[in-house]
């Protein structure tokens, strides 16, 4: 919701709330117990929409959209540059930490898998979303030039 409710095109607002819906869903899946997941009547627990595969696409298809916009990276970037940005790499963190939080529920208890592949995605998709806005805002992307050994 921040980063919906910043100066941006209203397209990017519009994919933010269809992920914000894509998130909700996610965190009801992920907060069902599986062993209860379906009813004793033999009807799920939860009377939602799943994930679906043209969810993950929709996030490849922005990426690509977006990249086609953008300078190549040579470089890593070091977040910020304007407050929108920043707030992007924000949310970027936000979802690997889920992305990694996800993966090791997996490992106790399995997870639809389309869950962790949009997850991925989607911190993808933060990224290059940044590195868009960035242009976008005609704010300085600042390459990382890491200290040499001395």
């Amino acid at each position: 919701g921040l980063l919906r409710d910043q100066e941006i095109e209203a397209h990017y607002k519009t994919v933010l709330e269809t992920i914000q819906n894509n998130l909700f869903t996610v965190g009801a899946i992920l907060a069902t117990d599986p062993e209860k997941a379906v009813l004793k009547i033999g009807k799920e627990r939860l009377d939602i929409e799943r994930l679906e595969p043209s969810d993950v696409t929709l996030l490849e298809e922005e990426i690509d959209t977006m990249n086609e916009a953008l300078p190549p990276m040579t470089h890593f970037v070091l977040p910020g540059g304007h407050q929108t940005v920043s707030f992007c790499h924000i949310t970027r963190c936000v979802c690997r930490r889920a992305e990694r939080l996800a993966t090791a529920l997996h490992d106790i208890s399995p997870i639809d898998s389309l869950v962790l592949i949009y997850l991925n995605r989607l911190s993808d998709y933060f990224f290059v979303l940044a590195r868009k806005l960035t242009l976008d805002l005609r704010a300085n992307e600042v390459a990382w030039i890491p200290k040499k050994k001395s």
